[in-house]
């Protein structure tokens, strides 16, 4: 993990299926890029979020 980095959840559209995946970024921004590299031009991102901790 980088220097001030979170956990984001990222709420997305798959040819179709919507999927929910964690992702580690600092920013939403960056979250979505992760999402879009790994993914390609077949995603439509519908949200991200910041994961709560729940231990706290």
């Amino acid at each position: 993990m980088r220097c001030g980095s979170k956990c984001f959840l990222v709420e997305m559209e798959v040819l179709g299926e919507k999927r929910t995946q964690p992702v580690i970024a600092r920013t939403p921004a960056e979250a979505r890029k992760k999402i879009r590299l790994q993914y390609d031009a077949e995603v439509q991102v519908l949200s991200v979020r910041e994961e709560k901790n729940k231990s706290r």
